[in-house]
């Protein structure tokens, strides 16, 4: 009421405002609440200054078509206007996953940056899901943040309806039908899904809690235990899907995404075996990423990395790529030694 006092709209009806025949014509009715709007703003600066004001509105050349246009056409053009930002971005990283026969392996770098400056040396470019599925991340720190969260909502909200866990070929395929919308925007999200689909039980819906396994070095998930009864299912194993901003999906045995991808694809296209054992595959993983970091500039500082199994994912204590390096150096020199030794028994 005090809105319709202050407007000067308490003693008008709408039919004074738009009668019933200026409904049939859209542009009409935007003329009509124009000149209706202009008269009262006029009456109502007359009666209070005493002076009337008349603004200068000047003439549009070829306006008939912007009048005649439907609202929804100008709202969605006003909708896609795009903000620029005060400077571009650069997204780099060095992300990875495979499979194996001990289950799938994700590995990636822990630096963030923005274009040249290194914003952070130690960021979480791997997301635990639930206990049998992580996420790696590459593109907009933002982006990937917020769609880690939507997709962990949408997840236990399916596990609550339904009564069990969503497979990750479902879930790579929400978040496909989510981020299409997104298309051609400025969105850069590139997501890695690297899980297990278990058979299903009784007992697999619980949420996953950290354990400490044997070694020091490693955390352990929630171990479910599967229901003695339940039937093995063609679609439970290993899992490794790619969804990116646009909403392809894709899945693979082995994928690598971000700036140090090409390096990292170098080591596994000449070491990747589906007999490696979990030593050698943690290794391999290791190797690819310092490789990338060694040559890439946006990746760097750090390496995670995560083993998902049947019994759910374990996380490795995080490792300083200097390390690495220093490894990669005493075997470099352990090689250039074994060689000379092998000149002098044949000079011999």
């Amino acid at each position: 009421m005090a809105l319709e006092d202050i407007c000067n709209f308490k003693d008008t009806s709408v039919h004074d405002c738009f009668p019933f025949s200026a409904l049939e014509d859209p542009a009409s009715v935007h003329m009509a609440g124009y000149n209706y709007l202009k008269c009262r703003k006029q009456k109502t600066l007359e009666k209070s200054c005493g002076v009337p004001l008349h603004f200068f509105i000047p003439s549009v050349p070829q306006a008939a078509p912007f009048i005649n246009r439907s609202t929804s056409s100008v709202r969605t053009q006003n909708h896609s206007m795009r903000v620029r930002r005060p400077f571009p971005l650069s997204h780099g990283t060095t992300t990875l996953g495979f499979i194996f026969q001990g289950g799938v392996i994700a590995a990636a770098d822990t630096r963030a940056s923005a274009g040249g400056l290194v914003a952070c040396p130690e960021v979480n470019k791997i997301t635990p899901i639930h206990s049998h599925l992580v996420v790696t991340s590459s593109g907009s720190g933002a982006d990937c943040m917020l769609w880690e969260r939507i997709l962990i909502r949408e997840i236990r909200l399916y596990q609550l309806r339904h009564r069990r866990r969503l497979s990750i070929c479902g879930s790579a395929k929400l978040l496909s039908f989510m981020l299409h919308p997104f298309k051609g925007t400025d969105v850069c999200v590139a997501l890695t899904l690297c899980g297990w689909d278990k058979e299903e039980g009784a007992k697999n819906l619980e949420d996953a809690s950290h354990l400490t396994d044997d070694s020091a070095s490693a955390l352990v998930s929630n171990q479910d235990v599967p229901s003695k009864t339940s039937l093995p299912s063609p679609n439970s194993g290993p899992k490794l899907l790619y969804v990116c901003s646009d909403g392809a999906r894709l899945q693979g045995e082995v994928i690598s995404v971000g700036s140090g991808s090409p390096y990292a694809y170098g080591v596994l296209d000449v070491d990747l075996r589906w007999n490696l054992s979990k030593e050698q595959a943690i290794s391999l993983a290791r190797e690819a990423v310092f490789r990338a970091t060694h040559r890439d500039a946006y990746s760097g500082n750090n390496v995670d990395l995560f083993h998902v199994t049947a019994q759910g994912w374990r996380q490795r204590q995080r490792e300083d790529l200097k390390e690495e390096y220093y490894r990669d150096m005493k075997r470099r020199g352990e090689d250039a030694r074994g060689k000379k030794k092998s000149v002098k028994t044949e000079s011999c």
